[in-house]
């Protein structure tokens, strides 16, 4: 077993190495968009909240169309090529039942990774989306590979 250095990813940020780490985040309704170059063995993840920016205030990676542009650019700068990449999504539940108007941002959350990661051809390999619960992820930047598991609200 490889040795890993450990990074836990706060919302609203995002990690790549072509170090062996293990990244730790923990998802409610926000998403998280693992991508991994088989080639170069490196990977990245972000963690989003909200699903797009709409030009008021900082272009953060707490909005997914950022969040996205700013992981790429970050595996870019690393030497990863586009067409190599592999996507896993994880996230986007739906934790509030009882309130339907709380606008179902995770829904909407997953939709934005689905659709920017189809428009730039990085294909989808992984995913566990949407539900009722969290999820905790695991994430190894060197291999690609990623454990969750669900947890209930009080588990955050």
């Amino acid at each position: 077993m490889n040795q890993y250095y450990q990074h836990f990813l706060y919302p609203s940020t995002l990690f790549a190495s072509k170090e062996p780490y293990m990244v730790k985040t923990i998802l409610g309704s926000c998403v998280a968009i693992c991508l991994w170059d088989p080639v170069v063995k490196a990977g990245g993840i972000n963690h989003y909240m909200l699903p797009n920016w709409n030009g008021n205030d900082l272009a953060s990676p707490k909005y997914g169309n950022i969040a996205i542009e700013k992981l790429l650019e970050r595996l870019y700068a690393l030497g990863c090529r586009k067409e190599n990449l592999q996507a896993k999504i994880f996230g986007g539940g739906d934790l509030i039942a009882a309130d339907r108007s709380a606008m179902l941002i995770g829904e909407r959350n997953i939709r934005v990774a689905r659709m920017l990661l189809e428009e730039k051809n990085i294909p989808i390999v992984a995913s566990s989306t949407g539900g009722r619960k969290g999820r905790k992820i695991l994430f190894f930047t060197d291999t690609g590979e990623v454990r969750h598991k669900f947890i209930d609200k009080r588990e955050y």
